[in-house]
């Protein structure tokens, strides 16, 4: 049998996610998830390659109150605003998405934070942000600010195949996806193309390729070589070193941990 182990939703899209219980799927992946992005002040999108202190970033969202916090450094708090005056940001090949700036005091906060000026902004309500049509299901298809598709799945048996090659085993979070399966074959997760949880379907639609912010470790900041030399190794495909499947929901509604996932085709 083959069911979710957990759910991770990343509230910011460059910082630390965490685990919840349950979650609702939307079009645009798990709710709440990727929906903040950190930017320059000209808009364009921030990660781990070049802040790996994002890492240690820790947002937690309540009644749509986002509190950041991290290591030894001051929190905050703020209300979550997602419509307004937009102001254009890109991210990858995705120019002039609508964005809502979340104000000087989050600015301040991270911009502290990373030594740098920068900027937090929600993606404004309303907006498409359409995947890549070569592999959409359908052209109304969307995502927040993930770097392509709404949701990535990965199973648990795939993690301890790549780990049993390693000399030190890596956790889950560096990959950063937002279903674990357990149950299956390893990497059984690329063979699929349409899974049902409880009344959620979605469609796996192409296989990730993984970059060097699998590298960081999340919690030392410390770089090395792997994972990605091994999986260039032996995980090669004609995108680069593939770890995981992203995916499209077909249609809303609640999973959680412990339902049985049915693989349709």
């Amino acid at each position: 049998m083959i069911n979710i182990s957990t759910l991770t939703y990343y509230p910011i899209k460059a910082c630390r996610g965490f685990d919840v219980p349950a979650s609702n799927i939307e079009c645009m992946g798990l709710e709440h998830d990727r929906r903040m992005m950190v930017v320059t002040p000209d808009g364009e999108f921030l990660t781990q390659r070049e802040y790996p202190r994002l890492a240690l970033v820790t947002p937690t969202l309540k009644n749509e109150a986002v509190t950041l916090s991290a290591p030894n450094f001051e929190s905050i708090q703020f209300t979550v605003q997602s419509s307004g005056t937009p102001s254009p940001v890109n991210i990858w090949s995705s120019n002039g998405v609508d964005a809502i700036d979340q104000g000087d005091e989050a600015a301040a906060w991270f911009s502290d934070w990373l030594g740098a000026s920068v900027r937090l902004v929600h993606i404004a309500d309303g907006f498409k942000r359409t995947l890549n049509q070569n592999y959409a299901i359908s052209k109304d298809d969307h995502t927040g600010f993930a770097d392509g598709y709404p949701i990535l799945i990965i199973s648990e048996e795939s993690l301890q195949d790549l780990n049993s090659r390693l000399d030190s085993a890596v956790p889950m979070n560096r990959f950063r996806p937002n279903l674990v399966v357990k149950g299956c074959a390893p990497f059984a997760e690329d063979t699929w193309k349409h899974i049902r949880i409880g009344t959620v379907e979605m469609a796996l639609v192409k296989p990730c390729p993984r970059c060097v912010v699998t590298t960081i470790d999340k919690e030392t900041l410390a770089k090395s070589k792997e994972p990605l030399k091994t999986l260039n190794r032996y995980r090669n495909h004609e995108l680069g070193a593939i770890f995981g499947m992203n995916t499209i929901p077909l249609n809303e509604g609640k999973i959680e941990i412990g339902m049985e996932m049915e693989i349709i085709a």
